[in-house]
């Protein structure tokens, strides 16, 4: 079953998700639903790293009339293959096939020690060995169904790839809500930080908290996948299997020469210069909410300065993220845009007196209140901050306060914000002007009157509401009762002429 690629883009892309997805439906029973990304990922990946090996063998057969030494030099190819551990030869495996997957996985992986570096190894929860839960029957099943589809560079383009991957994050996204806020930032939301935050080719685009990627993905996107951004876009995240994720969703989507490193950034940020945190042009995420534990006691003694106005409570690192994300700011073109919980614009304590220092430090451009219930796992609010080092003469000194809970699109199963929906909000700020209900421009002097809340419910201007006069309602109110008394009148008349009720 070769899939037609000769349709629309977003169809081509559903019906390659829906191929994958049903790899799925292969393991349901002996694997838990919570695990199908360990499984359906890097089988795909290996997938893909086969034939796109195999179109760069093609490419090379042809420039040399067929050459088969030539076209296994390295340098016809984007990474090794060694022998062996190619596609085709675990598909002519019957017996163990799990140990022949591994072995192949982990053999490409040795072999590109920079490019493929723990990109198979980081799914440590994946058993492909134990055939009390995998038999090679299963497997062979599994290997079958993956070898219908070619997922080449020629099969399909970066973006459909990319969106057919996306689709199926945001699958195991819906099975598996308990860690999807982590795993999944809704696109839509992506696309609008990516559109306030507006990278441009050859800026350099941070994610200190990137989970799968998309952020980065968008930020690339945003910037028609020009050569410039190729050794520009830096990304972290915690999680080992969902770094590797990053990485291959990177490259399913067709991007170059980027770097995406696995570790924990409030404790040990990868990215540094000199004894100094690496800085960028853009820097965007959403880092987890309330995250505890997070290392409280060895920020207060930051070896990179990142305390700037203060350190937080162990019990909750929103300031820390968005302490490193300033300092992670290039001093001249340095913007910031980032999801929080709405908590972080009227808390006090000490998250307060850090919040007063951000303000006053005037970073703060544009402040977006969203409906609730849009992010996976979040059951609390959240919202959107735009931090610029460089705004424009007529931002100084101001923020722009936007209510955007009333921009969404009801659905039965959760909120969403459509492509309108963001287009709107996105408007909203390029406007950059008081609106009645949605929009207000806040003065500093404003906000240090409200006790350096941020809270945008105190700022934005509310319609008048019609205010009736006493002896209006209390005349209306009688003229109501005596309506109704003549309509019971009528109707018990009309009910005993009718016969149905006795006369009385």
């Amino acid at each position: 079953m070769d899939i037609n690629t000769n349709i629309n883009e977003e169809t081509t892309s559903q019906q390659l998700f829906s191929h994958l997805f049903e790899a799925c439906n292969i393991l349901r029973g002996p694997i838990n639903q919570d695990d199908y990304k360990s499984y359906v990922t890097p089988i795909l990946f290996f997938k893909r790293l086969s034939d796109v090996y195999d179109e760069e063998t093609q490419i090379a057969l042809d420039e040399s009339d067929g050459d088969e030494e030539y076209a296994a030099f390295p340098e016809n190819h984007s990474f090794v293959i060694p022998e062996g551990c190619h596609w085709k030869d675990v598909r002519e495996v019957s017996e163990n096939v799990g140990t022949a997957i591994v072995n192949a996985m982990y053999g490409i992986e040795r072999a590109n020690p920079d490019r493929l570096a723990g990109v198979f190894s980081s799914f440590d929860d994946a058993n492909w060995t134990d055939k009390t839960k995998l038999s090679d029957e299963r497997l062979k099943d599994l290997v079958e169904h993956m070898s219908k589809i070619h997922v080449g560079n020629n099969d399909y383009a970066a973006d459909v790839m990319g969106d057919a991957y996306e689709y199926l994050i945001k699958k195991f996204a819906d099975l598996s809500k308990k860690n999807a806020g982590e795993f999944y930032t809704p696109r839509t939301i992506v696309k609008l930080l990516v559109m306030l935050m507006a990278p441009q080719a050859g800026e350099t685009v941070y994610d200190p908290a990137c989970g799968t990627g998309g952020m980065l993905i968008e930020a690339i996107h945003y910037m028609h996948n020009d050569q410039l951004t190729y050794g520009k876009i830096y990304g972290q995240e915690k999680n080992l299997s969902t770094s590797a994720i990053a990485r291959m969703n990177l490259f399913l989507h067709g991007a170059r020469d980027f770097k995406v490193t696995q570790g924990d950034t409030l404790r040990s940020p990868n990215y540094i210069n000199g004894g100094q945190l690496q800085t960028f042009d853009c820097v965007i995420a959403n880092p987890p909410f309330g995250l505890k534990a997070w290392g409280a006691s060895a920020f207060e003694m930051d070896a990179y300065g990142r305390n700037i106005w203060g350190c937080p409570s162990d019990s909750n690192a929103d300031f820390a993220w968005l302490q490193h994300m300033i300092k992670s700011m290039n001093p001249a073109t340095g913007r910031v845009a980032v999801v929080m919980p709405q908590g972080v614009l009227f808390h006090g304590g000490k998250e307060g007196e850090i919040r007063k220092q951000i303000i006053e430090s005037d970073k703060i451009e544009c402040i977006i209140t969203l409906v609730g219930g849009i992010f996976y796992g979040a059951g609390v609010s959240a919202c959107l901050i735009l931090m610029n080092n460089q705004k424009v003469p007529d931002h100084k000194n101001k923020i722009c306060m936007i209510d955007a809970t009333e921009i969404y699109t009801p659905a039965r199963a959760q909120n969403y914000m459509s492509e309108d929906d963001i287009q709107k909000v996105f408007n909203l700020f390029s406007n950059y002007k008081d609106e009645i209900e949605k929009v207000k421009i806040v003065s500093l002097d404003d906000i240090r009157e409200k006790d350096y809340t941020l809270s945008v419910n105190t700022y934005i201007e509310k319609k008048a509401q019609e205010i009736v006069p006493p002896s209006v309602v209390r005349s209306e109110y009688i003229n109501a009762v005596k309506e109704a008394k003549e309509s019971e009148q009528r109707l018990l008349k009309l009910l005993t002429e009718g016969g149905y009720l006795d006369e009385q």
